[in-house]
C-alpha cells in the first residue's frame, strides 16, 4: 500500500465524521428568529397547537424553540445523512485489517497516525456500533418530535455533537502518540456532556455535570500518569518527538525508570479506567447512560467504554516490558473483581432498566479488564472478541429501550408489563439482546466469557481463584438480570403498531452478534493479530 493511501486511510474515519459535524453545525438558518416569530411561537404553544415548532419543558422553565419549516423529504435526507461516517469508518477499517494482517502496521504523518491489528479491530467495532446507532437515530428522533421533545435546531446539534463524538473515537484508535490518545479521549467528555444534557431536564443536566466532574477527575489522572511516562521516557535517552511514541516506548521499555513508569501506568490505568466505567471513579457511568439519549447511550456503552479501555491496552504492553506482568495482573484483576462486585450488588436492587443496562456495561468490562490482567493470548483474544460482542448487543439492548421508554412513559422495570404482547419485534430484539449479554449461544459472548474462563482457570492458582470468584459474581447478575428482564417482557399487553425502520437496525446488531459468535471468519487472523499486537 502506497504512503498516500496510508495516509488517507487512518485521516478518513476522524476527518469524515468532523466534516459531517460541520455541515450539520451549518445547515440551519444563519438568521436570528425575530421577537415576532417568538410571540407566535409561544402563541401556538399556549393553545396547544405546535404542528411546527416544539416546547420543552425543562424543570420549571418553558423552554420555546422557534418554528424552522423543513418538509419531510429534507429531513429524511437529513437524518440519513448520517450513515456515511459509520460507512466510511467500516470500509477504512476492513482495507486496514486486510493489509495490517498481511503486511504489518502502517503509518502516516511520521508516525502520528499509526494502524495495527488492534487499531483495525477497534474501528470495525465502532463502525459496525455506529452503524447500529446512526440507523435507529431517526426513529428514536421521530418519536421525540413527535412528543415535543426536540425541535429541528436540537436535533441538528443532536447530530453535530454525535459526529464529533465518532471523530474523537475514531482519533484516539488511529493515534500512536499517547499524548493525542488522551487529547482524544478528553474531547469524548467534552462532546458526549452536551449528548448527555440532551434532554436539558433537571435530571439530565445534573448527570452531565456528574459526569463532567467524574471524569474530568479521571482524565487529569491519566494526563498526570502520562507525563510521569514521559519524564521516564526522556530520562532513558528517548527523544523528546518520540517520548510520548507508542511503538519506540515499547521498544525502550527495558530502559525505563522502575518507580517513575509503577506510579505512571496507575495513574493512567484508574484515570483511563473511570472513562471505562471501571471502579473506584465509576459513579458517572448509570447516570449519563440513563439520561442520555438512546442512540448514545448506544454508542457511550458499546464503544466509548471500549475505547478508554484499548488506551489501558497500550500502556499494558509498555508496563510488562517495564516492570513485568505480575503488577499490571495484580492492578487489573483487583480492580476488575471490585468493579463486579459493585456491579452485581447493584443489579440486585435495580429498579430502572436504564441504568440496569448500565450497571450491566459496568458487569462486562469488569470482564474485559479480567482478560487483560491474566494476559495469555487466548485471554486477550476472548477480550478482544468480548469488546465487540458486548457492543453489539449492547447498541441493540439501549436502542430497543428507548423505544420502550417512549411506548411506555416509563424508566420503572416494574411498570413495563407485556412486552413481546404489545410490541412483539420490539419486546423479541430487547429479550434476545438481554440473552446475548447473559451471554447464551449463539452470541458472540458466550464464547469470549467461556475464553477469558479458559484461561484463567490454565493461568496459575492465583488467577484461577481470580477467575473463581469472578464467574460466581457474573451468576449473581445474572439472575438479577434474567429476572427483571423477564418481568419486562411476560404478561398480557394491547398490541401496538411497530415501525419497521427502528426494528430492523436491532435485528441487524443481533444477526452480527450471532454471526461472530458461530464463526469469526475472515476475523479470525485479525483477532489473533490483535491479541499479538497488545500480548507484549
Amino acid at each position: 500500500m502506497s504512503p498516500t493511501a496510508s495516509a488517507l486511510l487512518l485521516t478518513a474515519p476522524a476527518v469524515v465524521p468532523l466534516a459531517v459535524a460541520g455541515v450539520y453545525a451549518w445547515a440551519g438558518p444563519r438568521s436570528r428568529p425575530t421577537a415576532a416569530v417568538f410571540a407566535a411561537a409561544l402563541t401556538e404553544t399556549r393553545q396547544r397547537v405546535s404542528a411546527q415548532g416544539s416546547v420543552l419543558v425543562r424543570g420549571s422553565v418553558l423552554v420555546v424553540e422557534a418554528p424552522e419549516p423543513v418538509a419531510a423529504p429534507t429531513r429524511q435526507v437529513r437524518d440519513r445523512a448520517g450513515l456515511v461516517s459509520p460507512a466510511v469508518i467500516l470500509g477504512c477499517g476492513s482495507v486496514l485489517a486486510a493489509d495490517v494482517v498481511r503486511d504489518g502496521p502502517r503509518t502516516a504523518y511520521s508516525g502520528l497516525l499509526r494502524a495495527d491489528a488492534l487499531t483495525a479491530w477497534l474501528l470495525l467495532v465502532v463502525g459496525a456500533v455506529a452503524l447500529i446507532a446512526c440507523s435507529f437515530a431517526p426513529a428514536y428522533l421521530s418519536g421525540e418530535r413527535a412528543a415535543g421533545r426536540a425541535g429541528e435546531r436540537t436535533v441538528r446539534h443532536y447530530h453535530a455533537l454525535v459526529q464529533a463524538f465518532l471523530a474523537a473515537m475514531c482519533l484516539a484508535v488511529v493515534t500512536a502518540n499517547l499524548g493525542v490518545l488522551w487529547v482524544a479521549v478528553e474531547a469524548t467528555t467534552i462532546v458526549t456532556a452536551f449528548l448527555v444534557g440532551h434532554r436539558r431536564t433537571r435530571t439530565s443536566v445534573e448527570a452531565a455535570w456528574k459526569y463532567v466532574v467524574i471524569c474530568s477527575a479521571g482524565i487529569a489522572l491519566a494526563f498526570l500518569g502520562t507525563v510521569l511516562i514521559y519524564y521516564a521516557a526522556r530520562q532513558a535517552g528517548i527523544a523528546e518527538a518520540w517520548a510520548l511514541d507508542w511503538p519506540t516506548l515499547v521498544a525502550r521499555a527495558g530502559r525505563l525508570d522502575p518507580a517513575a513508569t509503577r506510579l505512571g501506568i496507575t495513574l493512567v490505568v484508574l484515570g483511563f479506567g473511570a472513562k471505562a466505567g471501571l471502579v473506584p471513579l465509576h459513579a458517572w457511568l448509570p447516570d449519563a447512560h440513563s439520561q442520555a439519549p438512546a442512540p448514545v447511550s448506544a454508542l457511550m456503552s458499546g464503544v466509548l467504554l471500549s475505547v478508554a479501555f484499548s488506551a489501558v491496552l497500550r500502556y499494558r504492553v509498555i508496563a510488562d516490558a517495564a516492570l513485568g506482568p505480575d503488577f499490571t495482573r495484580v492492578l487489573l484483576a483487583g480492580i476488575a473483581l471490585l468493579t463486579l462486585a459493585l456491579a452485581a450488588g447493584l443489579l440486585l436492587a435495580q429498579r430502572d432498566y436504564k441504568r440496569m443496562l448500565a450497571y450491566s456495561s459496568m458487569e462486562h468490562m469488569s470482564l474485559i479488564a479480567l482478560a487483560a490482567a491474566i494476559g495469555s493470548p487466548l485471554a486477550l483474544s476472548a477480550a478482544l472478541l468480548h469488546i465487540a460482542g458486548h457492543g453489539l448487543a449492547k447498541s441493540v439492548a439501549f436502542c430497543a429501550s428507548g423505544r420502550i421508554l417512549q411506548l411506555t412513559g416509563t424508566t420503572r422495570i416494574g411498570r413495563v408489563r407485556g412486552l413481546i404482547a404489545r410490541a412483539p419485534v420490539l419486546g423479541g430484539a430487547f429479550g434476545l439482546a438481554m440473552v446475548a449479554l447473559l451471554a447464551f449461544p449463539p452470541f458472540s459472548l458466550f464464547a469470549s466469557e467461556l475464553g477469558i474462563a479458559r484461561a484463567g482457570f490454565a493461568a496459575g492458582a492465583g488467577p484461577a481463584w481470580t477467575t473463581a470468584a469472578a464467574l460466581l459474581l457474573v451468576l449473581v447478575a445474572f439472575a438479577a438480570l434474567a429476572a427483571r428482564t423477564a418481568r419486562m417482557l411476560l404478561g398480557p399487553g394491547t398490541p401496538t403498531a411497530e415501525s419497521p425502520s427502528a426494528t430492523w437496525p436491532l435485528v441487524l446488531g443481533l444477526a452480527a452478534c450471532a454471526a461472530l459468535g458461530v464463526a469469526t471468519g475472515p476475523l479470525t487472523d485479525l483477532l489473533h493479530a490483535a491479541a499479538q499486537a497488545i500480548g507484549g
